[in-house]
């Protein structure tokens, strides 16, 4: 197994973050991971991504060209990344801020509204922890909640640690509107 993904959006929107939490969440699944950031020097509002390599065997290069899945939080996201997705792949559109609809049909496409997911379960900073979700409703192949939430908790450290619930509602939340 070896599986590519590229999260991209705006600096501040957390893309760099929910790279950690699924490289993190696989790792601890004995998964060999990496985590390889993109972002500009101004970095919120700037434009950020990550791409995150997942397999069996140890892997060679964190490059991704071509990813499985693709993650867009806004419209110069989606501009410049929805070409690279492999045919079969998936496209997760952040469709509470981006305008139009993917324009290939060779891929799985799930429209999240992530701002009113995350507004809905009272955690308006976790749109970007909403589409993640979204991302593993979508792919029955995905980590298990369980592990993402043991992956959400090292990540955020015990500094952070009043954000947990929140965040794991909004996992949930994601997950379950990708589904409906």
């Amino acid at each position: 197994m070896r599986k590519q993904y590229v999260f991209a959006g705006f600096g501040g929107q957390g893309m760099l973050l929910i790279g950690k939490f699924l490289a993190m969440a696989n790792m601890l699944d004995g998964k060999h991971v990496s985590w390889l950031p993109s972002y500009g020097p101004e970095m919120r509002g700037g434009t950020a991504n990550c791409s995150v390599v997942l397999a069996d065997e140890p892997i060679g290069s964190p490059v991704v060209n071509h990813p499985d899945v693709l993650i867009a939080m806004n419209r110069p996201s989606l501009d410049k990344f929805e070409h690279t997705v492999r045919p079969g792949g998936l496209i997760v559109v952040n469709s509470s801020i981006i305008d139009r609809k993917v324009e290939r049909d060779d891929v799985r496409v799930v429209y999240c509204d992530a701002a009113h997911i995350a507004e809905n379960v009272k955690n308006p900073k976790g749109a970007n922890v909403a589409i993640l979700g979204a991302m593993m409703g979508a792919d029955e192949n995905s980590v298990s909640v369980d592990k993402m939430v043991d992956a959400i908790k090292i990540e955020l450290g015990e500094r952070k640690m009043k954000f947990l619930e929140g965040n794991k509602a909004a996992l949930v939340a994601g997950m379950e509107a990708a589904k409906a």
